[in-house]
């Protein structure tokens, strides 16, 4: 039940860590973090219609989309440097996220 718990925490700072990151850590060039949020925001948010049927399910959905929260995080890092803290933040929630799934997949009976 440990990696279940651990892996909704890490969903959890990952969805708050969109609008830290966007409105506050290092927002846009442009300024528009609002703009930022209603692109990476909704996506970490949809797994949320998936707790009804289980946490698991949800976490299942949630680790498919770590991947390309992750591929973000390492092209924000790699191209922006004023938001190599907040991308490499992401990119290690990611990891933290997927490893969690792995580690609860193995645990689990067939």
């Amino acid at each position: 039940m440990m990696p279940l718990r651990l892996g909704l925490l890490a969903w959890a700072l990952l969805v708050l860590l969109q609008p830290a990151w966007y409105l506050w850590l290092a927002p846009p060039a442009g300024g528009r973090g609002d703009l930022a949020l209603l692109l990476t925001l909704p996506p970490l948010l949809l797994p949320l219609l998936a707790l009804r049927t289980g946490a698991r399910r949800a976490l299942l959905w949630v680790g498919v989309l770590a991947l390309f929260y992750f591929c973000h995080g390492v092209v924000a890092a790699w191209t922006y440097p004023a938001t190599r803290v907040p991308a490499l933040l992401e990119v290690l929630l990611c990891v933290v996220l997927i490893a969690l799934l792995g580690w609860d997949a193995r645990r689990r009976p067939r």
